[in-house]
């Protein structure tokens, strides 16, 4: 990937509010404060892979769009990549001028994007890049870089005795998860006593499924597991429920992704090794100020391209620094307002904050 890293974050930060109750399926902004034309399309993947899109992404874009005046409708394809054409095709005739998605699988994202393309709408790839899209725009975290970073976490929980490692990726129609793997391997490959015993993707980034494959893969090698990466939170807690039954939760690193609730209560009780922290009032800021330029026809500020290798073209693009945490940083997610005290630290875990230095 090409990328500049030049983006001004508090840009980013100055158009993006705290975030705030979640809103309904279909929302529209209030447009009278805007001298802008147009409306913004967002349709978000699914509420499985992972509790970010509407407990984080939603309330922090309506946030972003509602200070800037903008129409916007944003809806959730909850993982059918039918339901999310039929939203795009039903916004497209609503009026959108700008349409972001978050794709389940590129060859449907493709068609999207395609299809907006001929209907003269703008389109953005939010999170993951469509390959053999159309996308004007591709906005996301550095996405090698967060593997890099979940390698690295594993490395410092395991450090360099031997070890025995499963490796549990995100979904394979997923090309950010084909890219947080390639990140992980690219650091944990290099120590020699590191063995792999294990690797296998989950679909659809299915935390269930993750249970089940996860079983198979410690079942297939006699529990003789000393460290597991796994790509997100939501995988990270079906690897502990696992190591929970056989008796070795928190004596098995586990890695994670998103700094989710889950996630960051299973740091402070010890029983995940870390996790990445990819603000989503940032990337939602980045979002908005991207939407709001296209609407007013203007070329959002990007840091650098990502190159396409099925649709054989650079995608000009926003590349934002993923921030790994564990035990010794957590209260940085809550520094940053990405998430309240009062909802990580609930009952058991009211104490374990304390501990941390969060209150």
């Amino acid at each position: 990937m090409k990328r500049t890293h030049s983006l001004v974050l508090a840009g980013l930060l100055a158009s993006t509010m705290a975030i705030s109750a979640c809103g309904s399926d279909n929302n529209n902004g209030d447009s009278g404060s805007s001298d802008s034309k147009g409306k913004i399309g967002v349709i978000l993947p699914d509420t499985k892979s992972s509790v970010r899109w509407e407990s984080a992404d939603r309330p922090a874009l309506e946030a972003a769009f509602k200070k800037a005046g903008v129409d916007y409708d944003i809806q959730n394809a909850e993982g059918d990549a039918d339901k999310m054409a039929t939203i795009a095709d039903s916004m497209i005739t609503d009026g959108v001028t700008v349409l972001a998605i978050v794709n389940l699988d590129s060859d449907s994202g493709a068609a999207i994007e395609q299809k907006a393309a001929k209907q003269g709408v703008k389109t953005i790839d939010y999170d993951r890049l469509t390959l053999g899209g159309d996308a004007d725009v591709y906005i996301s975290y550095d996405n090698s870089k967060v593997g890099a970073l979940q390698g690295a976490g594993l490395e410092k929980c395991l450090g360099k005795k031997p070890a025995n490692v499963i490796y549990l990726n995100g979904s394979p129609t997923d090309n950010n998860a084909t890219l947080f793997s390639q990140g992980a391997h690219s650091v944990l490959d290099k120590v020699a006593s590191y063995k792999k015993v294990g690797e296998q993707a989950v679909p659809d980034w299915d935390n269930d499924k993750a249970v089940t494959i996860f079983e198979q893969l410690y079942t297939k090698v006699d529990g003789k597991v000393d460290g597991v990466y796994a790509a997100n939170d939501g995988l990270a807690g079906g690897v502990i429920s696992i190591l929970k039954k056989n008796g070795q939760a928190g004596k098995v690193p586990v890695t994670g992704q998103d700094a989710t609730v889950e996630g960051l209560q299973n740091i402070l009780a010890g029983t995940q090794c870390m996790t990445i922290q990819k603000s989503a009032t940032g990337q939602a800021g980045a979002l908005a100020d991207a939407a709001i330029a296209m609407v007013k026809g203007d070329k959002p500020n990007t840091t650098g391209t990502v190159h396409d290798d099925t649709g054989n073209r650079d995608v000009p693009a926003i590349l934002l620094d993923p921030v790994a945490i564990d035990k010794a940083n957590v209260k940085a997610v809550i520094d940053s307002g990405d998430m309240k005290a009062s909802d990580l630290c609930t009952g058991k875990f009211a104490q374990l904050c304390t501990d941390a230095g969060i209150s």
